[in-house]
């Protein structure tokens, strides 16, 4: 029963350790896209780490789960986690993780029938307020111009994605802005970032007192944020994307003394306009790779004993 444990305590450790790591760096602002990554693998290790303790305190608790996790191991191979001497808190382990399991397969679930039921408003409203001309069909990438005072752009996302304009923005961004500003709604809509944004709310919501999940979840708003301006800037240039990102939100009192639900955007338009230098291209590389290995611990501690079995 000692690999359970120390996947356990392996788990709580990154929770706690990795966002306190990765708030204290500097690098995540200069290579958002890097820093995605990382923190993807880091919680994929935690949740790894939890998946493979449920498994082994399941064997040691029941000899049915031990007959199919071990189906075709040598005697050597179970012998080597005690699996037989298992504590009496084995079963109440595995239990516990199981519906830890179960509880966050259901918020994930919640949270997709959720954006699909907004999905689903925003389009029948969009329809209303823009509706398809005879003989239109709705097509991936369309771009539909509302009547709306508000400067605004969004996407849609979905079966056929949708990028959404108001015409106070057009009216208020000319030019290269207003291209800026499309790039980079399309590059929200390319990466996939609404999945990394449901899956993150999910895990917050359903363990709202576990750090990591929380910092997982305000981290993936802020840093889809950054990564697509990066992607508008490398076409348009960091001053148009800042210079657009003004324009867009100087109505909102956001640049005022007050915090506001937007405060991350005056911290977007400075980190434009005074850029650091982004990292190598070999340190990137560094930190992928070694961000890849992190899920690979908690199958290392769970598989070390049978490997020293085997040996």
């Amino acid at each position: 029963m000692m690999v359970p444990a120390a996947l356990l305590l392996l788990g709580a450790l990154a929770s706690v350790v990795a966002p306190r790591l990765l708030a204290r760096a500097d690098w995540p602002d200069r290579e958002p896209v890097v820093a995605l990554w990382v923190w993807q693998c880091v919680v994929a290790a935690v949740l790894l780490c939890c998946v493979l303790s449920m498994t082994l305190s399941a064997s040691a608790a029941w000899v049915a789960v031990r007959g199919h996790v071990f189906d075709g191991a040598p005697a050597s191979v179970v012998d080597a986690y005690a699996l037989s001497a298992g504590s009496p808190w084995a079963a109440a382990t595995a239990v516990t993780l199981a519906c830890g399991g179960a509880w966050t397969a259901a918020m994930l679930a919640r949270e997709i029938v959720r954006a699909r039921l907004r999905r689903r408003q925003n389009r029948a409203e969009l329809l209303v307020r823009a509706p398809l001309l005879p003989g239109e069909k709705p097509e991936a990438d369309r771009l539909v111009v509302l009547e709306g005072e508000r400067p605004d752009a969004w996407w849609l996302p979905g079966a056929a994605p949708q990028l959404v304009i108001t015409t106070g923005a057009l009216r208020r961004l000319k030019g290269r802005r207003l291209d800026a500003v499309l790039a980079h709604e399309q590059g929200h809509a390319r990466a996939r970032h609404d999945w990394l944004l449901h899956c993150s709310g999910a895990l917050a919501n359903g363990f709202p007192q576990v750090p990591v999940f929380a910092a997982f979840r305000d981290e993936m708003h802020r840093l889809v944020e950054l990564a697509a301006d990066d992607v508008a800037s490398r076409r348009f240039g960091r001053l148009t994307i800042a210079l657009a990102l003004v324009e867009l939100n100087e109505d909102r009192g956001v640049f005022g003394p007050c915090p506001t639900p937007d405060a991350h955007v005056p911290r977007r338009v400075d980190r434009l306009l005074t850029p650091r230098d982004r990292l190598t291209t070999g340190r990137r590389l560094q930190l992928t790779a070694a961000a890849a290995l992190v899920p690979v611990v908690p199958v290392l501690v769970a598989f070390v004993p049978g490997l020293r079995a085997l040996g």
